[in-house]
């Protein structure tokens, strides 16, 4: 689990620093550097059950608003027959980054998953 903490608190970093550009880079860099700190109390073998929460409801909220958003992630399948997102990396279409978000949203559940779950079982058979 070390390893997987140490990657992704990088590509979560990594995620935070390409926002600089982004239209909104105060509302995602905070959502990205939000699971790099998680991840790291994981490698110290901390597992805040309420910081876990509260990533929980905040990012799961938010990544169903974005699929039924106007231009979000209904709008990509239904009329866009969900063409590719990552073909370039300017999002030359409204849908192209309410996509990638609800994407992004997702990646840091699934971390945030396996750390509470895997993770924290783990240190607690120690």
């Amino acid at each position: 689990m070390k390893v997987f903490n140490i990657i992704f608190i990088f590509v979560f970093i990594l995620f935070a620093a390409v926002q600089y550009n982004d239209p909104d880079p105060y509302l995602w860099m905070p959502i990205y550097l939000y699971p790099a700190v998680l991840c790291y109390l994981a490698i110290r073998h901390k597992y805040p059950l309420r910081g876990y929460l509260i990533g929980f409801v905040i990012f799961g909220v938010y990544a169903i608003y974005k699929i039924f958003d106007e231009n979000g992630v209904i709008d990509w399948i239904r009329f866009h027959q969900a063409t590719s997102i990552a073909s370039t990396m300017k999002a030359e279409q409204p849908w192209i980054e309410e996509t990638r978000e609800f994407f992004g949203l997702v990646i840091i559940l699934i971390v945030l998953a396996i750390n509470l779950t895997i993770g924290n079982r783990r240190t607690s058979k120690k």
